[in-house]
């Protein structure tokens, strides 16, 4: 499988809490629900076709929870093509504390999870895809392990909150391999890692 990941963030790299203040309330953020609203029809589809294309899904904890709390259980969430998607699947969740997951067809990756994912990714068929889940990203991303990233950036600047990339961590190239605009100002960009950046401009000496 393809290892997928997708992030709504602001334009200052901001992932907390997109949907409430209430969902990730950590080290006092309250400027949530930056996300809700915003994209137009077109955005909100392909997220959904997305979601449809999944073979299966990888969570970090706290976001599987948030999911098993909001399109595991609330019927009209669990009812949108999203809630379905995502019940039809197998979802995995890398977590070393969960241990009793709520969510059918669940099971949790603990131990090696770099020899787990792996593995997921040895199996044929479509996408293992990662939404939210930044810090299970950054890992991720750390380990060489993600095939294609999703970003949509909606053009706000939070000031405040935690950001998808470190201010200090590993560096990558990438290619831009799909990009629109909607009429809302929402960027959605697509990008294949590639190698490592291989030089970087040093100051000329007088």
């Amino acid at each position: 499988m393809k290892l997928t990941t997708m992030t709504q963030l602001t334009i200052d790299g901001v992932m907390q809490g997109n949907g409430a203040t209430s969902d990730d309330p950590r080290n006092g953020f309250e400027r949530g629900g930056w996300a809700l609203g915003a994209g137009d029809d077109d955005t909100r589809a392909f997220i959904t076709d997305t979601y449809q294309q999944a073979e299966a899904f990888l969570f970090g904890r706290r976001t599987y929870e948030l999911f098993a709390r909001s399109w595991g259980t609330v019927a009209e969430m669990r009812t949108h093509p999203i809630g379905v998607a995502l019940q039809d699947a197998p979802k995995y969740v890398a977590s070393t504390t969960l241990t009793a997951p709520g969510w059918a067809d669940t099971t949790v990756l603990g131990g090696d999870l770099a020899g787990a994912v792996a593995e997921l990714k040895g199996k044929p068929g479509g996408e293992l895809q990662v939404h939210g889940s930044g810090a299970l990203v950054r890992w991720l991303l750390e380990h060489d392990l993600v095939d294609e990233l999703t970003l949509i950036v909606v053009p706000v600047i939070l000031g405040q909150g935690t950001r998808l990339f470190p201010d200090d961590g590993p560096d990558q190239a990438l290619e831009l391999v799909e990009w629109r605009v909607d009429t809302r100002g929402v960027a959605t960009q697509v990008y294949r890692p590639t190698t490592r950046p291989r030089r970087y401009a040093t100051a000329s000496r007088a």
